[in-house]
């Protein structure tokens, strides 16, 4: 089984910004937990600040792997094109986030994601990524 794990912009400071919402471990850690965790899967990770290059991946990946969790972090509210790439490919998308956006600002509350999704998953800090790969096995 292949699983992509993408993550939107500024999540490459976890670790550094807010640790109150975001926790203080940095996502390459955590990313070592869920490769030792989940030894029959072939984990693949990959972040963008930039919204085109998260389109490009669903793209390149959206054919052949088993599975993607994307965490679009603040595209997740505004980005219709990542949205359409999810409907577009074939691979199932679980949407995650860290936090839990429906206790934030009214604007979160708004995913062009969920529609394309297979699934959402969110509030559980990182461990909504292990929860997200647990779905796809």
């Amino acid at each position: 089984m292949k699983i992509l794990i993408l993550n939107g912009p500024n999540l490459n400071l976890l670790g550094k910004r807010e640790p109150e919402v975001y926790g203080k471990q940095t996502f390459e850690e955590y990313f070592k937990v869920l490769q030792s965790k989940f030894t029959t899967v072939q984990l693949e990770y990959y972040q963008s600040n930039i919204e085109g290059e998260l389109i490009g991946k669903i793209q390149e990946v959206g054919f052949s792997y088993d599975g993607i969790v994307l965490n679009a972090a603040a595209y997740t509210h505004t980005s219709v094109g990542i949205g359409d790439a999810v409907k577009a490919v074939e691979t199932p998308v679980i949407e995650v986030h860290i936090s839990n956006t429906h206790k934030r600002e009214d604007f979160r509350h708004v995913s062009y994601i969920s529609s394309g999704a297979k699934g959402v998953i969110l509030g559980f800090g990182l461990q909504s990524y292990d929860l997200a790969i647990q779905s796809f096995l």
